[in-house]
């Protein structure tokens, strides 16, 4: 019997049932990054410095290793359409698999950032400050894969509001913790930049438990971790070639923005500073964008498990304007209020507050001109990601960030002596390219990629 065909409301209401908590999820994900630099930033403008660089070292490798866990979301949704109980057992217990793998591997890089740090042109103290952070929060690595991971499989089920709830408990444990470690309150000692690494190594630890223990009791048929050490290896190579390039998708775009972090500190401690504080903003808003990429992708990954080619076109467009809409509301927030949301980064009586609100003032006005293409950009890619398309967007993403962004970011920012602002400029132009590229690919390709997927499954 065939499905009855969804109108465009339909689209949009099931979209935002998917993607609202989704989205919500990842909100509160990113106040676990904002409170650790708010927090750090009021203790001090170097530790603010440091932190900015040690979470885009750790972010940028845990980001990569998060591609097999975004692998099993479209891998899921699609096995689920199809009511393959055991797929997704397999798929999902594989990418724990990698996620383990990949953590032993990357270790040993956070444990010993420091000598690197300083062979990228940054200041002793810096470096020695973020090794600190790294070498504790590092073992975090490994619980926060595994939440990646059991997020992706369940909101791949359609099971999204235990993943927002889960995300909210962590986010105001970590608030919690911060100030408790950073500033040495209720009798414990002040520990500066260390603090704010332990309460995020505990916060994805509890994370981890809370989920895994819904996971069990909710859905117990799919007996995920009985006889977990046997291997699957036909799964682990499908999970592989599926989460690589997604992983390698991601550091692309990631490296971009953590390569940027390098070049302002070339450039000294407030523009590094102000660059940290800048990112942040920006990043709330794509976080809502990443939201309705995973729900695109889920949707887009049903479609191919029912085989319904218009209704993932369908899904598409609602997505596109939704998108657009978003982008639309922050770029006006952020050509209104740009000091004041810079200024909340930095404490009153800090003496660098007014040259770090400055050069923030400048970035964010770029952060407005990135919100549109990055917005589609993302969205586009959660698209083709549910198609189990990854190979050519990886190859189109690679060549805009690196080939074109970075390349920009050294000329505008070193060359021409533009500065901080130059640096942001290239951010803009790699964008810029890889969201016209994308959407190429899905249009002129999405059809084609579709059969291909449906041939292959």
């Amino acid at each position: 019997m065939t499905a009855p065909v969804m109108t465009y409301p339909d689209h949009l209401r099931a979209i935002l049932k998917l993607g609202l908590p989704l989205v919500g999820g990842h909100l509160a994900q990113f106040a676990i990054g904002l409170t650790d630099t708010i927090v750090v930033g009021w203790y001090g403008v170097p530790e603010l410095a440091a932190l900015v660089l040690a979470t885009s070292a750790f972010f940028t490798l845990f980001l990569f290793g998060s591609g097999y866990a975004w692998a099993i979301l479209p891998m899921v949704a699609t096995y689920a359409a199809r009511e393959d109980e055991v797929g997704i057992r397999r798929a999902t217990r594989m990418a724990l698999w990698w996620s383990i793998l990949y953590f032993a591997m990357v270790m040993p890089l956070l444990w010993f950032s420091g000598p690197v740090l300083l062979a990228l042109g940054q200041t002793p103290e810096i470096a020695e400050m973020a090794q600190t952070y790294l070498r504790i929060a590092g073992w975090g690595m490994l619980p926060a894969l595994g939440v990646m991971v059991m997020k992706n499989y369940l909101a791949g089920l359609e099971l999204t509001r235990v993943v927002l709830w889960v995300t909210v408990a962590a986010a105001v444990v970590n608030g919690a913790l911060n100030y408790l470690l950073v500033f040495g309150k209720l009798g414990l000692p002040e520990m500066g930049i260390a603090g704010a690494a332990l309460a995020s190594l505990a916060v994805h630890a509890i994370s981890l438990g809370l989920i895994v223990a819904y996971a069990l009791r909710r859905l117990p048929e799919h007996t995920l971790f009985a006889r977990f050490w046997r291997p699957d290896w036909e799964m682990f190579a499908r999970v592989f070639s599926l989460g690589l390039p997604i992983g390698l998708t991601t550091l692309a775009e990631v490296a971009l923005f953590a390569g940027a972090s390098v070049l302002m500190g070339w450039l000294g401690t407030v523009p590094l500073a102000a660059h940290g504080v800048a990112l942040q903003i920006s990043t709330a808003t794509f976080v809502v964008q990443l939201g309705l990429s995973n729900a695109a992708t889920v949707r887009a990954g049903n479609a191919m498990g029912r085989g319904d080619v218009d209704h993932m076109f369908r899904g598409a467009q609602v997505i596109t304007v939704l998108s657009v809409v978003v982008a639309l509301m922050s770029i006006t927030i952020f050509l209104t209020l740009p000091e004041f949301l810079v200024g909340l980064f930095v404490a009153p009586s800090e003496p660098q507050r007014a040259a770090v609100i400055a050069v923030g003032v400048q970035l964010m006005a770029l952060a407005a001109l990135f919100q549109m293409v990055d917005a589609l950009q993302v969205n586009y890619l959660g698209m083709l990601r549910g198609l189990h398309d990854t190979r050519v967007p990886m190859v189109l993403a690679a060549l805009s960030y690196w080939g074109i962004g970075m390349p920009g970011a050294l000329v505008f920012g070193f060359t021409l002596g533009w500065g901080a602002v130059g640096v942001w400029m290239g951010l803009v132009l790699g964008l810029s390219v890889a969201c016209a590229l994308l959407i190429w690919r899905f249009w002129s390709h999405g059809r084609m990629i579709f059969a291909a997927g449906m041939t292959a499954s």
